[in-house]
């Protein structure tokens, strides 16, 4: 990766990480639900209008729409509410990749690597100890609503490589325009319709500034560079880089909120990190015995 590539995915891992910060800061007041509503409102009006439709069926866009806003975010925003630390929301989000695994493994059927499977060891034994050795950072509600977020996030991956879109960030865009309305019905359905007037007079500046960078910084260009960085190159390259969110995000949760974790925790979450990425971190490809090095040469360049 070259180095402007590597410092725009390092700014883009820090903003992803601070987010979890900026949710907090912006469900003070106002239900997480709606808050998340808000924010993809904004992400996608008036982006939608200068961004073409792309060629999937409608099915998926509004499968993506709902998972990824009410399942996705609408939970990891609401488990902070729930008592999770921003900072601790973040890195549980990362077991994603052991439900996407296990789904891989015991669903789809397929064969994993001796280095996922240690991976995966090492990440539930560090999970174990990051929850029993809360120092209050962690609650059962919490930590149910950022299961149900990685969840979601696993199957917001099969709804994208179900649709075999191509036009990742135009998916994205239009997929979100599903996300709000659901956000909004469910919010009324579990606080009534009152919850609506009450967020928009419990709305402040706070509020504000918390919805305007998830939505542009963190949603638009987040994801645009993202996306960019992936079609450049290989997952082995870039997924690692992921693992970066919950450090920034550990990290703002302290500076901003004073969020601490206990010395068991700090080393459970090193541990966790090191067990998810290798789980995510793909194998090298293998030579073929008989490839020649000039051949090999010319495949690359082609």
């Amino acid at each position: 990766m070259s180095r402007n590539d590597l410092i725009l995915a390092i700014t883009v891992m820090a903003i992803w990480g601070f987010n979890f910060s900026m949710i907090k800061l912006g469900i003070t007041e106002v239900h997480p639900l709606l808050a998340t509503a808000a924010r993809f409102s904004l992400a996608v009006i008036p982006a939608i209008f200068f961004i073409a439709r792309p060629n999937v069926q409608w099915r998926y866009l509004i499968g993506y729409g709902v998972v990824f806003g009410v399942g996705v975010w609408g939970m990891a925003s609401w488990s902070i509410t729930a008592g999770l630390s921003s900072g601790m929301s973040s890195v549980l989000l990362s077991s994603n990749a052991l439900i996407g695994m296990a789904v891989g493994i015991f669903i789809h059927k397929e064969k994993s690597s001796t280095r996922k499977f240690l991976g995966a060891l090492v990440a539930l034994i560090a999970l174990s100890v990051l929850i029993t050795a809360t120092n209050g950072n962690i609650t059962g509600q919490g930590l149910l609503l950022i299961l149900i977020a990685a969840i979601s996030w696993v199957v917001m991956g099969v709804i994208v490589k179900s649709s075999k879109t191509q036009q990742a960030f135009a998916f994205n865009v239009w997929g979100m325009a599903f996300a709000p309305i659901p956000l909004v019905v469910f919010a009324m359905a579990l606080h009534g319709p009152g919850i609506v007037e009450q967020a928009v007079l419990s709305w402040n500046m706070n509020t504000t500034l918390a919805v305007l960078f998830q939505a542009y910084p963190t949603t638009l260009f987040g994801y645009w560079v993202w996306n960019r960085l992936l079609i450049r190159y290989p997952l082995s390259t870039t997924a690692p880089l992921t693992l970066l969110v919950s450090v920034f995000a550990l990290i703002s949760g302290y500076f901003m909120y004073g969020e601490t974790l206990s010395t068991a925790q700090m080393v459970a979450s090193g541990l966790f990190l090191l067990g998810i990425g290798l789980i995510i971190k793909p194998a090298r490809a293998k030579k073929k015995p008989s490839e020649s090095p000039h051949t090999a040469v010319k495949v690359t360049q082609s």
